[in-house]
């Protein structure tokens, strides 16, 4: 959607990104608080959790959680709240007639909750039961233990059920007092945003009553470390494996080695007729893969991961190295990424439809590090990818010699390290294993 996109600072510290989509006909808000489960000791590792579930309830308006949604959704408005392990974020979406209202009652619930004792044990309940539901997705279970096993700061729904019964209402309040700040506030606000609006917003999150607080929470320094040897989770409840193979570059990607590595990314499994996945389906070895890239503050991590049946996962570790080889050795044609240049163009075109999506795109990297991407420069940065630039920042991804293969599901140590051995040459003559 056609937009533009003003930074703001307050007085009091809060930060955010005011969209205008002149065409809009709803408001959306998202509002980020570097608030996540990195903070709790691991013991109370629910805590931040726990009182995300409980803040968007009852408050000094409105006395019990029922009754704050009910009148929030009156009019067909959706919130919603969500701890990673690094932020806490609200998000409101309302139409563009009751903005003013769905702001009001937002902000009311993360400056004044009562956090009461009785909605501290009905959602003690509902945490349970959706860590229960996660603990049975298998590529969630296998991507916690991992990031565990490299050292990061994550934990497996299995162990945080274990750990829940630690968090006490007091660690909630607590958790709530430190984070909740104005200057450890970052927001994105998008809609039809008119001068008049965009004072009344200003001057409302100026006066939000809130501590002022002394600066945005800095982020982990994580840095990942090999395992000793791959990690196998044993579950013989199911016939196919699941996999992921990890590695990390030590130091963060610019915007340039990010976009070359991202149209390599897609090259290689987005699409069913991509270089990994097209050729594992002509086969008839794997029905999906995915692979992606995320950062740390640190680090930079380049995963690949699919569900798989035993007999066909040797095949498929195959054609993985020969296609990465392929993209080391310059053997990818300037026609093929010409060809992935109009794909992600069209993938970016999409992208922006609604007001929403058009503050989505924006938000991840600004609560992550406060950068704010220039929409309308991304099609002359896809323009100004190259076969040299791609394979430059692919290489990088192994130079550093971290990396590390997961496997959940029912196989013998002999086969894991028969897999492990297939992916090792690709981190070149000092691999382990």
């Amino acid at each position: 959607m056609k937009h533009t996109v003003e930074r703001i600072q307050l007085d009091n510290g809060a930060q955010g990104l005011l969209i205008h989509i002149p065409d809009a006909t709803v408001m959306s808000f998202d509002f980020n608080f570097r608030a996540g489960e990195y903070l709790s000791e691991r013991s109370k590792w629910e805590t931040a959790h726990l009182m995300e579930h409980i803040l968007l309830g009852a408050n000094e308006l409105i006395p019990s959680a029922n009754a704050f949604h009910a009148e929030f959704e009156k009019n067909g408005a959706y919130n919603n709240a969500s701890t990673s392990s690094y932020d806490i974020s609200y998000e409101a979406e309302c139409a563009d007639f009751e903005w003013d209202r769905i702001l009001g009652l937002l902000l009311t619930a993360i400056t004044k909750p009562l956090f009461l004792k009785s909605e501290f044990d009905a959602e003690y309940g509902n945490v349970r039961e959706e860590l229960t539901a996660r603990s049975n997705n298998h590529f969630r279970h296998l991507g916690l233990a991992t990031r565990e096993k490299f050292g990061f700061l994550a934990i497996t729904d299995q162990e945080r059920l274990n750990l829940m019964e630690n968090v006490k209402l007091q660690d909630v309040i607590d958790h709530y007092k430190a984070t909740h700040n104005a200057s450890n506030l970052r927001f994105i606000i998008a809609g039809k945003l008119t001068k008049p609006r965009k004072n009344n917003i200003k001057k409302l999150l100026g006066n939000i009553e809130l501590p002022q607080g002394s600066g945005r929470t800095s982020l982990p320094d994580e840095i990942p470390t090999n395992y000793d040897k791959p990690l196998r989770i044993e579950n013989d409840t199911i016939e196919n494996i699941y996999f992921y193979i990890d590695t990390f570059r030590i130091g963060k990607l610019d915007d340039k080695e990010h976009d070359n590595l991202s149209l390599i990314n897609s090259m290689l499994t987005e699409t069913l007729y991509s270089m990994i996945l097209g050729t594992a389906r002509e086969k008839g070895l794997v029905y999906s893969m995915s692979s992606g890239i995320s950062q740390s503050k640190n680090t930079a991590n380049w995963w690949f991961g699919a569900q798989i049946s035993p007999k066909n996962a040797p095949q498929l570790f195959d054609i993985i190295v020969d296609k990465l080889t392929d993209v080391f050795s310059g053997t990818i044609t300037n026609a093929d990424i010409d060809a992935a240049k109009q794909y992600a163009l069209g993938k970016y075109q999409r992208s922006g439809q609604t007001v929403g999506g058009t503050a989505n795109g924006y938000a991840y990297r600004y609560f992550f590090d406060d950068a704010v991407e220039d929409y309308y420069q991304i099609p002359e940065r896809i323009a100004a990818i190259t076969q040299e630039d791609i394979i430059k920042v692919a290489k990088s991804m192994f130079a550093d010699n971290v990396w590390g293969l997961g496997i959940l599901g029912n196989v013998s140590n002999k086969f894991l390290r028969e897999l492990n051995s297939t992916i090792s040459p690709l981190w070149g003559k000092n691999s382990r294993f």
